[in-house]
């Protein structure tokens, strides 16, 4: 499970991102800043519980992460809309979320 490229990319991910919510102003770091921790950490949490299943479960873990890293995708555009990130940081994370989604939506596809 560890040797998956999803696994690495969803820390590396998180390595970046965790440090960055606590960087926020005040005035969004427990709002927006708690949620965007709390949806990375229940993406990786649901992509590893995916990966410890083999049966029909799987297919319905890995839909719910698709969904979990579309709206971090979206909250992660609002951090930038309100000038949380600069258009680097963002384009940087944006990256990494592709990556990621390009990874799940090839596991989706095999185990359907």
């Amino acid at each position: 499970m560890n040797e998956s490229p999803i696994y690495s990319k969803t820390y590396d991910l998180l390595v970046w991102l965790l440090p960055a919510a606590t960087r926020f102003p005040r005035a969004h770091r427990f709002g927006l800043g708690e949620n965007v921790t709390h949806k990375a950490l229940s993406l990786q949490e649901t992509l590893i519980a995916a990966g410890m299943h083999r049966d029909t479960s799987r297919l319905g873990l890995l839909k719910k992460a698709d969904v979990e890293l579309a709206q971090l995708r979206q909250t992660l555009r609002l951090c930038h809309d309100l000038q949380l990130f600069s258009t680097g940081q963002y384009e940087h994370v944006a990256r990494m979320l592709v990556e990621i989604g390009r990874l799940l939506g090839g596991w989706i596809k095999t185990t359907q």
